[in-house]
């Protein structure tokens, strides 16, 4: 599993890269929160942890970034011990809070079971984002609780998509993974179910982005 660790205090980057990397996770540090949404956009983490005051985005600006795009679970670190500020990082998608000084054995902990937590729901047939729902055992897709009609390939990328949400995929890329190695057809084949995918997904037809010269995205 792969932790994105931001945080402009090296010795807390390093201590926490240590003990992560000590019970078998990969870890990336990022030392402001630029740094964390370049990192975000260009692997795929299982969590994060932020702190609050980092330079250039802050803590409050990254979790609010992710928000937007994904779902994994997210620590927030702060010296700042209120219940306001515990509160606003609830209200803006945190699923943790944790107070420097922190205890590492603790925190450790606390990210085991919130990985533990998500594994656990990955495990479910349900597939959401926003308003769109996919059942993975009886193959149907509802959006707005309205069940939409798809092609087995237009369903197959819209499947992937959702598991992938902001990790932009090439044309070529989308042809292996949904037609299979042994097919030889062109990459405007994939243009071509985009494009009907899109028109049924109706008024979230916007969520799937075309990345100019490269490929496509799904996301807000």
């Amino acid at each position: 599993m792969k932790i994105l660790v931001a945080d402009d205090d090296e010795r807390i980057t390093r201590l926490l890269k240590d003990f992560l990397n000590h019970e078998n996770y990969e870890v990336e540090i990022a030392n402001d929160g630029e740094e964390a949404l370049s990192l975000f956009k260009l692997y795929d983490f299982d969590l994060v942890v932020l702190d609050v005051m980092m330079p250039i985005y802050d803590g409050w600006v990254v979790c609010k970034e992710i928000r937007k795009t994904s779902n994994i679970p997210v620590i927030i670190l702060t010296a700042k011990d209120s219940d306001l500020d515990e509160l606003f990082g609830f209200e803006i998608g945190a699923d943790d809070y944790v107070s420097k000084p922190f205890n590492i054995v603790l925190l450790i902990a606390r990210i085991k079971r919130l990985l533990k937590d998500k594994n656990l729901k990955s495990d479910t047939n349900i597939l959401n984002f926003n308003n769109i729902e996919i059942d993975l055992e009886k193959h149907t897709v509802k959006i707005d609780n309205t069940i939409i009609e798809l092609n087995p390939k237009e369903y197959d990328l819209l499947v992937y998509f959702i598991k992938n949400i902001g990790k932009v995929t090439s044309r070529e890329t989308l042809l292996r993974i949904i037609w299979g190695e042994s097919y030889f057809g062109y990459t405007r084949t994939v243009d071509t179910h985009i494009n009907r995918l899109r028109n049924k997904l109706g008024n979230y037809s916007s969520y799937l982005k075309t990345i100019r010269s490269f490929g496509y995205k799904f996301g807000e």
